[in-house]
């Protein structure tokens, strides 16, 4: 699967550096679209931030999405019960939880302040995934599903896969079009793994070509996410029929050649931290997102909006880090790593499996 090409800038740990430093790019983009879009609406205007979201958002969830795929390979054939232990119940077990704990909290949004509200909300939920939590949920579900293809031919799995995603920008159920979007780069990080790591191989071997070509794809991508479209339905180019999955593709591999870059410097320590702990983050950030943004907009002591949307970003992933290091050796540890009572295999020996 390429194990090879993984060694460049390895550690002893067995992760893959460049990987992580992707992964914490990709959340702090998370975070940063919900932070930004939120305070936005709530002060009624935009910002230097929202400029960045748009930028982002044609890669944002495609690279997330490939990353989380590029370490499949090492589990997939394993027998059910422990493929079913490492990638479904594994991100089962943080969407459940989870759930309840955001549901709880914004309860009378939710349910409208009954128990038979609150109960259909969570049989709701299970079908069509809650708010920010959509993310976990389709890891456990495009597990399963890529499991059930393997056997295809993987040209005609990842064509499929394309036509789904193409077909899906028509489609306006939410829930159904974020599978039918999303899927194809999962399986790109699943079926194009050894491509990924010798890209990330050549980009730090060759920084020089490595920055002319982001550059040429910062100005593509830039002008296409920031373009109106005059096509109803498809707000910018970025989000027209192919142009989409094209960007996306495009914009994934600009985010691991960019990692690859990054992890030769200093720059890269916060972000390969935040990658590391990039469940805690996804599942938290919403507490401190909201009370930051409370706080700023009712004090009204900052009125830019990209500052307020700057300073609630940091908030919204700093929180989280520091939740999970304050509960890590708590009983409230199972708020970020799941008890053993909610295993089914054995665990293993340690692995390079930092995509989790």
């Amino acid at each position: 699967m390429g194990e090879g090409s993984a060694r460049a800038g390895g550690t002893d740990e067995g992760r893959v550096p460049w990987v992580d430093t992707a992964k914490g790019v990709c959340i702090v983009l998370v975070v940063m679209m919900h932070s930004t879009l939120g305070v936005g609406e709530v002060m009624g205007g935009e910002g230097f931030m929202h400029s960045a979201v748009a930028f982002a958002k044609p890669f944002r969830m495609p690279d997330f999405f490939l990353v989380s795929g590029l370490f499949l390979s090492r589990v997939i054939d394993r027998d059910w019960r422990s493929y079913a232990d490492k990638r479904v119940l594994h991100f089962a077990y943080f969407y459940l939880l989870w759930l309840v704990i955001q549901s709880v909290a914004r309860l009378g949004q939710t349910s409208g302040g009954t128990a038979e509200g609150f109960a259909q909300h969570l049989a709701l939920s299970l079908v069509e995934p809650y708010g920010t939590l959509w993310f976990v949920y389709l890891l456990a579900v495009f597990s399963v599903a890529t499991k059930l293809l393997r056997g295809m031919p993987a040209p005609l799995l990842i064509g499929a896969a394309a036509i789904l995603q193409i077909a899906s920008l028509h489609n306006r159920m939410d829930g159904h079009r974020r599978v039918l979007r999303a899927f194809v780069y999962f399986l790109a990080g699943y079926l194009l793994a050894p491509a990924i790591f010798r890209l990330a191989d050549a980009a730090a071997a060759r920084p020089g070509p490595a920055l002319a070509g982001l550059a040429v794809w910062a100005a593509i991508n830039g002008f296409l996410a920031l373009t109106p479209s005059s096509f109803a339905g498809f707000p910018t180019l970025a989000s027209l029929p192919v142009v989409s999955l094209a960007l996306g593709a495009a914009g994934a591999a600009a985010i691991v050649t960019m990692a690859a870059l990054l992890t030769q410097t200093r720059v890269a320590a916060p972000f390969a931290y935040a990658g590391r702990h990039s469940i805690a983050v996804y599942l938290a950030f919403f507490i401190p997102m909201a009370a930051t943004r409370a706080m700023l907009v009712k004090t009204g002591i900052i009125a830019d909006v990209g500052l307020v949307s700057a300073i609630v970003t940091t908030a919204a992933v700093l929180g989280p880090l520091v939740l999970e290091r304050l509960v890590r050796e708590t009983p409230l540890s199972f708020l970020f790593k799941r008890p053993a009572a909610f295993h089914i295999a054995p665990a293993r020996a340690p692995r390079l499996q930092p995509a989790e």
